[in-house]
């Protein structure tokens, strides 16, 4: 059962991987994975800690850019800017996510029908967004003001329900603020690393108490797996979304969304 376990912890390492950083609810697939393939995460801990490894793809791949933008901050306006932007975007979730803790995880999390019909919902105004975002105005991420950061952050937390999607919320509300396509990716990028880095360290101590040497294999794999996926997809994203947008997604969410729904409701 160990070993069939861990199977299905790097298969979800991969799922999230492929989907952390394309607007389709990496957290939503992963929990509806988890229940058809039968997977038990105490706390539902592994879902969140595996992000971690998406997150250091992207520090990774956004280490030399990372670097500029830091050691530069204290002489450099634009450098300090972004650094700003992306923390005024990441405090409404770190507030909210505290704050709302329990009831995202012990309710939220638990409802597999609500994931179902989110990343339907969600398709269906990705879609509509895509086709209909107003003009751009920001055309690279150092551009976006800081009201704008601010209002993205908020429309983030709006993915602290599980199938609406972080890194759709960011877009969605990115391209209606006037980024374009590719920046609307990229702040989504950025905004990730301190708010999955901070889902990551808060869920870790409130479940500090309920982790087993087991639950830790399945973590390590997860991560693994996380990161490599991740690794790839990062580098593909920016280039797709800025040559073809993101109907592809919004459609691949109401499909899941439908096939998923329809199963819940035939083994209900």
């Amino acid at each position: 059962m160990m070993q069939q376990d861990t199977i299905v912890a790097a298969l979800l390492g991969v799922l999230e991987g492929l989907t952390e950083f394309v607007p389709v609810s990496s957290t939503g697939h992963v929990l509806l994975a988890g229940r058809f393939l039968g997977f038990n995460s105490p706390g539902n801990v592994f879902e969140v800690v595996i992000q971690l490894g998406a997150i250091l793809a992207v520090i990774m791949l956004y280490a030399a850019k990372l670097w500029q933008v830091f050691s530069t901050a204290r002489t450099n306006p634009t450098s300090r800017h972004l650094i700003i932007a992306v923390l005024l975007a990441f405090l409404p979730a770190a507030v909210i996510g505290v704050l709302a803790h329990g009831f995202i995880k012990t309710v939220l999390f638990e409802t597999p029908m609500l994931i179902a019909v989110m990343l339907i919902l969600g398709g269906f105004v990705l879609l509509y967004v895509d086709r209909n975002a107003p003009t751009p105005r920001f055309h690279r991420i150092e551009a976006i003001s800081l009201p704008v950061a601010l209002t993205i952050g908020f429309i983030q937390c709006l993915a602290m329900i599980p199938g609406v999607s972080r890194s759709g919320a960011t877009i969605v509300g990115g391209l209606l603020l006037g980024a374009d396509k590719r920046t609307a990716a990229e702040f989504s990028f950025f905004l990730s690393m301190p708010t999955m880095f901070g889902a990551f360290a808060f869920d870790l101590y409130k479940n500090r108490a309920i982790l087993d040497a087991s639950a830790s294999l399945n973590i390590v794999v997860g991560f693994v797996c996380t990161f490599l996926t991740a690794l790839v997809v990062v580098r593909w994203v920016l280039g797709y979304v800025s040559r073809h947008g993101y109907a592809l997604f919004a459609w691949w969410r109401i499909i899941v969304g439908s096939v998923a729904l329809l199963a819940l409701l035939m083994t209900a």
